[in-house]
């Protein structure tokens, strides 16, 4: 919005001209979301008390009963945030950010309708699962037709660490998006256990990825880096300053011991906003390295319940998601959350030593 209003007025006074750097635009992006967060953030969680909108916890975490009672859905903060933030500085006439908004809304509205008949109704199931997945696949589905019509946006994918592999899915691109962005999404709402347990590694991968949306937005940067060049896609580092922000705003309240969860409406959101931009910045392979953190939690889940099915009752973890096995042993949550945070800042930098190692 403010680009479109200001922008406009550098022929006749030259500092609005700095309107026209994505650089610009990104850094207020993220100090706009942020300021949002921090300063809405407390009539938000009070609102979300007064409405008894209060986390109800299982008998199945363990050593968490005290913190039944906290508000949650606090992800509703990180969506407004974020979209606002976004809607001020972006080029409002750009096609990917408004498919991110679409995911980021979709995927917001089924973890409101999820939480909601978890902690209004008392359905601890919330939403059924068959349902929920296929609008995700849906909704995903959408946007990765959408991409295959934008012009110059072909159906190749980039494998890192190697500069000449480029394999052309073709008429398996679209499912491939789909499962890209339905995996990131339920990969960080299982991850969403413990007191900015997912909001850390989802902030990190945002800026990582704010990072390869500006180059490869850039025509000479990307072939100099000998990266695909996508043009447009370097407003989602807008975006992505957005989100980062939002998160670190949000991050203030949930905090141990947290004041707010972020819910499946934020969690959800998160996730298939992180799915969406690494498939349109073509680095969707490197999700799985800079979302170390979330790719681990689900695979501890899939071989806990594989492994269990298979020897009929014995298991790997002592409880799965993995941060659940390490409360088990004694580890205090705040040692958990700052280990897996460090775990994640340094897998976001070995992902962008790959701009270099190919």
């Amino acid at each position: 919005m403010l680009y479109h209003l200001l922008y406009p007025l550098h022929v006749d006074y030259s500092i609005f001209n700095v309107f026209k750097y994505i650089t610009f635009r990104t850094i207020y992006a993220s100090v706009t979301a942020l300021v949002i967060a921090l300063v809405f953030g407390p009539w938000f969680i009070e609102r979300l008390r007064r409405l008894s909108l209060k986390e109800r916890i299982s008998s199945y975490t363990p050593g968490h009963m005290d913190k039944a009672g906290t508000p949650t859905m606090g992800g509703l903060f990180i969506i407004f945030a974020v979209a606002t933030a976004t809607l001020m500085w972006v080029d409002l006439s750009n096609r990917y950010v408004w498919l991110c908004m679409l995911i980021l809304f979709t995927y917001g509205a089924l973890g409101f309708i999820d939480d909601y008949l978890k902690v209004v109704k008392g359905n601890m199931l919330g939403l059924s699962g068959k349902i929920r997945l296929v609008i995700e696949f849906v909704a995903a589905g959408f946007v990765g037709y959408v991409l295959t019509t934008i012009p110059g946006f072909d159906t190749t994918i980039v494998i890192p660490f190697f500069k000449n592999v480029h394999p052309d899915l073709g008429i398996f691109f679209i499912p491939f998006v789909m499962l890209v962005i339905v995996g990131a999404a339920n990969a960080v709402n299982l991850t969403d256990g413990l007191d900015g347990l997912a909001i850390g590694p989802s902030i990190a991968v945002a800026a990582t990825y704010l990072i390869f949306a500006y180059l490869s937005g850039n025509f000479k940067i990307a072939s100099y880096l000998q990266i695909p060049f996508i043009s447009g896609v370097g407003e989602l580092s807008i975006f992505l300053g957005a989100l980062a922000g939002a998160g670190l705003g949000f991050l203030w309240y949930n905090s141990y011991p947290a004041q707010v969860f972020m819910g499946d409406v934020g969690s959800l959101s998160l996730g298939g906003m992180l799915g969406a931009v690494a498939v349109m910045t073509k680095q969707e392979i490197l999700l799985v390295l800079v979302g170390g953190i979330f790719v681990m939690e689900v695979l501890s889940v899939i071989l806990q319940v594989g492994f269990f099915k298979f020897t009929k009752g014995r298991r790997i973890f002592r409880m799965a998601p993995i941060h659940h096995h390490y409360e088990l042993k004694g580890w205090p949550e705040p040692k958990i959350i700052v280990r897996f945070w460090i775990i994640s800042i340094l897998l976001a930098l070995v992902a962008i030593s790959t701009l270099k190692l190919r």
